[in-house]
């Protein structure tokens, strides 16, 4: 048995990198970036206004100036101004030439058409200098990247249409039980909904992948051997749910060995998810995880996302906060490391009521979780705790 630490380096050294293919700006969200991308040009590419108002140079209180332009947003200005003269410029427009400032609407009287007068316009400039965001070949965003809606308008911004970004890492995803049947299906007294499949497939759409689902197979060695060596053969990752432990029915340790899988780690000191299972065959990854559904919730947010991430040549660093403990956790002696989960309340965190890792329902209220340390009873009241954000 390894510590979590150790089983996520184990992870993330055996991460391989998948192909890279150009899309449309459009299909480019959730995706990592393959190529460092530079600006095209100056941003902003021209002196522009940063507000409704009148050009001019050096404005002084009081001061009557003549009006001799009108700029609009995407128009090029008119003759270059001269002192005593000013043009009317919208937000974003290219201010003239000699411009020193831009006098709020807000801060001027007009006259008539032809003539302003300025009423305490201060000393902004209101203007917008060119190149101030960044010169042309300045990098605007790193390889490595994931793109969120931000990235997608930087992109445009800079005109990269076509980024060049990582592929889909290919999943299957099996569950694994006779107790299982699908969530639209009756189970009988003695069977239980599929609830892992739905989770992890919504998991993996956060991300932006949608996993190939093989369906339930059942305690049959032969079904669950067939089901691995399709995954590894025509899949990037392969992850399974169920049959990892130790019972008379738990087959996936002995198929994925006779599937040709190096096993690289099974179990680990940390509770839920002790039975997990990881294991390679050449650039084919495979992870059984126990079929508890808080296990795999869990596991997927710790060794999965991280491993989907590396793929894809980006670095995952989760959210995590430091918070006091809004109210004591009090639990038996282990010998792992406990994950409980929490819900964040006016700046603390408090532990929901939990009872083991088959309790999903737990989840539907905590959007972290903190990590108990082995051999810890008791976590006071204030404690301050480092909080995975999921």
């Amino acid at each position: 048995m390894i510590s979590f630490e150790q089983a996520l380096e184990i992870v993330l050294e055996n991460a391989f990198p998948v192909g890279y293919e150009r899309v449309s700006l459009d299909q480019a969200l959730h995706r990592v970036l393959g190529e460092a991308v530079a600006a095209d040009r100056d941003m902003p590419a021209f002196d522009k206004s940063a507000v409704d108002g009148y050009a001019c140079i050096e404005p002084q209180d009081g001061q009557e100036l003549t009006v001799i332009g009108h700029v609009a947003a995407g128009q090029t200005p008119g003759r270059p101004l001269q002192p005593g003269t000013c043009s009317k410029v919208m937000t974003g427009a290219e201010v003239p030439e000699n411009t020193t400032h831009v006098v709020m609407v807000e801060q001027t009287r007009e006259s008539d058409d032809k003539v302003v007068k300025l009423v305490e316009p201060g000393n902004k400039t209101n203007i917008a200098e060119r190149g101030e965001d960044f010169k042309k070949g300045d990098p605007v965003i790193p390889a490595g990247t994931y793109l969120q809606p931000q990235h997608i308008a930087i992109l445009a911004g800079v005109g990269h249409t076509r980024p060049l970004v990582a592929e889909r890492p290919a999943v299957k995803l099996i569950t694994t039980g006779n107790e299982l049947v699908e969530p639209d299906q009756q189970p009988s007294a003695s069977q239980i909904r599929n609830t892992n499949a739905p989770q992890l497939t919504a998991q993996f759409q956060q991300m932006g992948i949608i996993p190939h689902y093989s369906g339930i197979v059942g305690d049959d060695a032969n079904d669950l051997l067939r089901e691995i060596e399709a995954g590894v053969v025509h899949h990037h990752l392969t992850v399974l749910t169920g049959g990892v432990s130790m019972g008379d029915y738990d087959y996936v340790p002995d198929m994925m060995v006779n599937a040709g899988v190096e096993i690289l780690f099974h179990k680990i000191a940390m509770k839920p998810g002790k039975p997990t299972i990881f294991g390679r065959k050449g650039d084919h990854l495979i992870i059984g995880l126990p079929g508890n559904p808080v296990s795999t919730f869990l596991q997927f947010e710790l060794l999965i996302k991280p491993l989907l991430y590396k793929l894809m040549g980006a670095d995952y660093h989760p959210a995590s906060l430091k918070l006091p403990l809004g109210e004591e956790i009090k639990q038996k002696k282990s010998e792992r490391d406990s994950w409980k989960p929490v819900r964040f309340e006016q700046g603390a965190v408090y532990p929901v009521s939990y009872h083991g890792s088959g309790h999903i329902h737990a989840l539907w209220q905590a959007n972290g979780f903190v990590r108990v340390p082995a051999g810890e009873t008791h976590l006071k009241k204030g404690a301050t705790l480092d909080v995975r954000q999921v």
